[in-house]
């Protein structure tokens, strides 16, 4: 008798970002330098040219990444003008991590600063057009606490 197989893969989250970029070799590249991303698969066109399918790993999370292909519909960040997703990765330290991807190429959106929610966050975006909230979690707040430095930091 067959063993029972879990909905979702070891490794995966129940939720998992796949992204569509233009370049996925370079994005990969890309991700490593700034993120410390660890590619874990790799599917290539039988010519070799395109990829069709990675995994990557970043901190405990994993993202799949393919190129974009208009005949299926799958179009990147670039190709429609913008994206509404922001990927939001928590991390370390994120004044670090926030310098680390500019200089591997991300264009600074939002410098970290402390924020009424408790984290230290910054926002960037990467070559491939999409954005990255940077975060470091520095206090632990109550709802009614997040609440009262929200309306505070909205009246200034």
């Amino acid at each position: 008798m067959e063993q029972p197989v879990s909905p979702t893969p070891p490794g995966f989250h129940a939720l998992t970002p796949h992204i569509v970029v233009d370049d996925a070799a370079a994005a990969l590249a890309f991700y490593e330098q700034a993120l410390g991303a660890q590619e874990l698969l790799r599917m290539s066109s039988p010519d070799g040219a395109h990829v069709l399918h990675a995994e990557m790993q970043i901190g405990d999370s994993r993202i799949m990444i393919t190129e974009e292909c208009p005949d299926r519909g799958s179009l990147s960040a670039k190709t429609i003008g913008g994206t509404p997703v922001t990927l939001h990765l928590y991390v370390p330290d994120v004044d670090q991590a926030f310098a680390q991807a500019v200089a591997a190429g991300a264009s600074a959106v939002m410098p970290p600063a402390d924020m009424f929610w408790g984290d230290r966050y910054g926002r960037i975006q990467d070559p491939f057009g999409l954005v990255w909230a940077l975060a470091t979690h520095v206090r632990d707040l109550t709802p009614e606490e997040i609440r009262v430095a929200a309306a505070k930091a909205f009246s200034q």
